[in-house]
């Protein structure tokens, strides 16, 4: 069906001819096929969203609708891939065009090319519904492919291929359902608008480790959750993702750039390469897709980057992975909406964004979740979602309607920023709700001291920012002996244990269990200075630089070697305690 260009207003154009046209159908507008996809039908009149640049578009010329939703392509080979909102392969379109992509290019998202080395899993004659595995695919040295039966197909296996090598679009098996037979391919597609089915949603009772202390300990998210990550410009937003994205034990990383400066998006581009799997030493490019679509790509292709991200992972998690999703950032997602929304006249809802923002972003974020999946296995998707609320204001509606889908919620603060703490999450004002569910899984995994070892130091630091406000109006020294001990105790808390260094080969990462010692060593400490302060001693009597600078050095301790350390310190706080007794 051909239509024809009436009205051009920036990236929203007016097409009118399209008779049959349906809400969501993908368009091919003007001379050079830009993509596009009808966002409202106005009588005869089709409105729809370009996903490219529309310098040089001219009225009356073609609009073709491809009568299909806009979609991604799903099989193997997104692994190790570099595409930008609308899954055009960056790295392929740069070798045939150069540095800049220009309007118009088509390049398929998938390798039609290259084989696949398939084993089949299932034989003739047998019976498969939606979810089932057919077969896998090596496609790379971390994942295995699962080549599942498409949602709404089910029947006998009438024929399916002998293992050997094979390209997307080949035939793999062929199946007959009541009569009616259907090919099966690695090749799939998937409307990015519509959730993928599961068969069950289920509880939040596992943790996603991320190696960071500030989350694991105090504010951990669970496998298939959901957390908002708002903060002012500076404040780490990124820094974070690209460590949660690194380091996370998630099984696949979906890494999505949305509108973020572009030399932030070239360090990822250029140092995800390079950089080893913690568990596995392969490279990590191994297990990520990333999505590009940076500040000076078209605005339009903004809007549709987080669902072309989240499709990808729902593939994923379908074929029982556990997936981390990092959107950076939701922010300029939400100023895309703005924009169009503004274009297309409609009524402005708060501080111009349109009235239907949060109905938006829970449909984003509602696609979260760990679930039985459709042919039985458990898979999930997590959700990290960064804000960046201007001048850090998160009253502003994109942090506020992200906070009331999300579960958890780390408070970037610009004050520990400036004084160098990073992550600069403030622990004072950040939480999560998954805490009491997660408590279970540490108790098991990690020890059954670690839910009454966080609670302490949480504590700790609680107290601190209420003693330091006594002591701005009494001063350090009239304090209470045992409140000097809290801000002593706090502040290796704070310095040593909080603190990470991203740019450390060691601290980078911290395991739960390294963590667990960590914070241990240290609560026993306090444990032993109190005994000694409530028999009389004096806390200035206390200091131990040595011990301090020991507990220190933790942070910058191997995984191997963190036993031995933690005995040396012990056995310093041993002497501590018979000295002073003595």
């Amino acid at each position: 069906m051909e239509g024809r260009i009436i009205s051009i207003s920036g990236s929203v154009v007016i097409v009118n001819g399209l008779n049959d046209a349906k809400m969501n159908d993908m368009l091919l507008v003007g001379d050079r096929g830009l993509v596009s996809e009808i966002i409202k039908m106005d009588g005869e009149n089709a409105i729809a969203q370009v996903y490219e640049d529309t310098t040089g578009l001219k009225l009356g010329e073609k609009v073709i609708d491809t009568g299909a939703p806009l979609s991604v392509e799903l099989g193997p080979g997104l692994i190790g891939s570099i595409f930008d909102g609308v899954q055009r392969p960056l790295d392929v379109i740069m070798k045939k065009e150069g540095q800049f992509i220009g309007s118009g290019v088509r390049v398929d998202p998938l390798d039609r090319k290259r084989k696949w080395h398939f084993k089949p899993k299932a034989s003739s004659d047998q019976e498969v519904e939606e979810g089932d595995e057919i077969g896998e695919i090596k496609e790379s040295s971390l994942i295995k492919h699962k080549v599942i039966v498409p949602v709404g197909v089910k029947g006998k296996i009438k024929k399916i291929v002998e293992e050997g090598d094979y390209s997307i679009e080949e035939v793999l098996a062929v199946l007959d359902g009541g009569g009616k037979k259907t090919e099966l391919k690695m090749l799939t597609k998937w409307p990015v608008r519509s959730a993928r089915p599961v068969a069950e949603k289920l509880p939040p009772v596992i943790p996603l480790l991320t190696g960071q202390r500030v989350i694991d300990t105090f504010f951990p998210i669970a496998i298939g959750g959901s957390a908002a990550v708002p903060g002012p410009f500076g404040a780490g937003k990124t820094v974070i993702s690209h460590q949660l994205a690194k380091w996370s034990d998630a099984d696949i990383v979906v890494y999505c750039g949305t509108g973020e400066r572009g030399n932030e998006m070239t360090e990822i581009l250029s140092t995800f390469p390079d950089l080893k799997d913690p568990k596995s030493g392969k490279p990590l490019m191994d297990r990520t897709v990333l999505i590009a679509n940076t500040s000076n790509m078209p605005v339009a292709a903004r809007e549709a980057s987080i669902y072309t991200a989240i499709t990808i992972a729902e593939y994923y998690r379908d074929m029982g992975y556990n997936v981390a999703l990092m959107a950076d950032s939701t922010s300029r997602w939400a100023e895309a909406l703005r924009e169009i929304s503004g274009r297309l006249e409609e009524m402005p809802g708060e501080e111009g964004y349109p009235a239907y923002l949060a109905r938006r972003l829970g449909e984003f974020y509602e696609r979260a979740g760990r679930a039985k999946l459709l042919g039985g296995k458990t898979g999930s998707v997590s959700v990290i979602g960064a804000v960046s609320p201007p001048g850090g204001d998160i009253s502003e509606p994109v942090s506020q309607n992200t906070l009331r889908v999300t579960r958890v919620f780390w408070a970037l603060d610009a004050s520990l920023a400036n004084s160098r703490h990073f992550p600069s999450i403030n622990w004072l004002n950040s939480y999560s709700l998954y805490t009491d569910e997660l408590d279970d899984w540490y108790y098991k995994n990690v020890g059954k001291d670690w839910p009454d070892l966080r609670k302490r130091a949480m504590a700790l630091l609680q107290k601190e920012s209420d003693i330091n406000e006594i002591a701005q109006l009494v001063g350090y020294d009239a304090l209470p002996e045992n409140d000097k001990l809290v801000l002593d105790i706090a502040k290796i808390i704070r310095e040593d244990y909080l603190q990470q260094n991203a740019f450390d080969e060691i601290d980078t990462y911290s395991s739960i269990e390294k963590q667990h010692s960590m914070l241990d060593v240290i609560m026993k400490l306090y444990d032993v200075e109190k005994q000694l302060v409530d028999g009389g001693i004096v806390v200035s009597t206390l200091e131990n630089a040595d011990i301090k600078q020991m507990i220190a050095r933790l942070r910058y301790t191997k995984e191997e070697d963190i036993k031995s350390a933690l005995a040396s310190i012990r056995t310093e706080m041993n002497k501590i305690a018979k000295a002073q007794r003595g």
